[in-house]
């Protein structure tokens, strides 16, 4: 049976954000086998970060503005460093030095992408009662257990498209409309 804790999860990280914007981007333009990395990646940090937020990190971050405007502030700065990247690589064929995240660049990534702490901390309020343990546990493994699924889906959808952008053109406009999203998701934390 699906509880509302794991509901919850999946409506957070299914909707887009610079998660789903990386591996789309990604699928399309490197394939669905040379993205894995960055994806199971994604799937390891997102879990250890609602583990380390069920353990009580959320909490601290929450009571301490100045640790959360560093965190937001290195997110955006982060964020608008991958969208011009992106935009960048909108003219560049796939042969050229480009590749997609690594493993550990996707999982590091997740420590400064404000949607998954986000998620994470707002998943604590499913779990009120437990001990903390407990609440690390079933709140990162809900998280990667659910982003596995996610990831397969936004990248296997990059993937697909990859048909449709056969041509130049068709690629730049793709992917400066990724890096647009990309930039927005990172606007739209400071106007929030």
């Amino acid at each position: 049976m699906i509880s509302a804790l794991q509901l919850f999860i999946f409506a957070g990280l299914f909707s887009p954000g610079p998660n789903v914007v990386l591996l789309i981007a990604s699928g399309a333009r490197f394939g669905l086998p040379a993205t894995l990395p960055h994806l199971f990646g994604v799937v390891i940090g997102v879990g250890v970060i609602g583990g380390v937020v069920g353990l009580g990190l959320g909490g601290l971050l929450m009571a301490a503005p100045v640790l959360e405007f560093a965190l937001l502030l290195i997110s955006v700065l982060w964020i608008l460093w991958m969208a011009w990247g992106l935009w960048r690589s909108s003219v560049a064929e796939v042969d050229d030095v480009q590749r997609p995240m690594t493993f550990i660049e996707a999982v590091l990534f997740q420590w400064v992408n404000p949607k998954i702490w986000a998620v994470a901390i707002a998943a604590t309020a499913y779990t009120i009662g437990s001990a903390p343990v407990h609440k690390a546990l079933e709140i990162g493994i809900s998280m990667s257990a659910i982003n596995l699924f996610v990831c397969f889906f936004w990248t296997s959808f990059g993937h697909l498209l990859s048909g449709v952008l056969s041509g130049p053109r068709a690629r730049k406009v793709f992917f400066r409309v990724m890096s647009g999203l990309l930039a927005l998701s990172a606007v739209l934390l400071v106007v929030k």
